[in-house]
């Protein structure tokens, strides 16, 4: 497998940022992914379906999201004790704020880029972009934040992990500074 050296993606996301069409352009490729996949249904062809008591499937169009986006629960549980499987569809401009899970979290991107910081100060303009076919793993209880920005469109992410997992969500002390704190702590 082929990958750009960090300063040709460094160089692309600075080029496509400086220019709007473009930008516009992957965000709109991004979007149309995104639809395909959680639209998908059963191929036509002569070949039946397979036997669902053997092979058990979800087409895209019949997954159901939690509030109609956001996150669908493949199988498990994140409360419970076991594997779990999660997707998870972050929309342009959305993103979470600091916080962090009590254990390691596997993520691949589907789709578009997801975009990821590990730093305790919220801003949008230090995210680091992950494009769709990287595989992240997401350590547990080290603080982390993300989303899909504007620019480059929504992403879809196939989390996986094992619970029980908690989620700690950092607190903002003071709403003039970007810099979350853990809950009961000072910055």
């Amino acid at each position: 497998m082929k990958t750009l050296p960090i300063t040709a993606v460094v160089a692309l996301s600075v080029f496509l940022s400086g220019h709007s069409a473009l930008a516009a352009s992957a965000a709109a490729m991004a979007t149309d992914n995104l639809d395909r996949l959680t639209h998908s249904g059963p191929v036509t062809t002569s070949i039946p379906l397979p036997d669902p008591t053997h092979i058990p499937i979800v087409f895209g169009k019949d997954i159901k999201w939690r509030g109609g986006e956001g996150e669908s629960l493949l199988f498990g549980d994140p409360n419970k004790p076991g594997i779990y499987g999660v997707l998870i569809k972050w929309l342009p401009g959305h993103n979470s704020k600091p916080h962090f899970h009590s254990t390691d979290r596997y993520i691949y991107v589907v789709s578009g880029t997801w975009w990821v910081s590990a730093s305790t100060t919220y801003d949008k303009d230090r995210m680091y972009p992950i494009p769709a076919g990287s595989f992240v793993t997401d350590i547990a209880n080290t603080v982390h934040w993300d989303g899909a920005k504007e620019s480059t469109g929504p992403c879809l992410l196939l989390l996986v992990g094992e619970g029980p997992m908690h989620t700690t969500r950092l607190v903002q002390t003071d709403p003039k500074s970007p810099v979350f704190t853990l809950p009961g702590r000072q910055p």
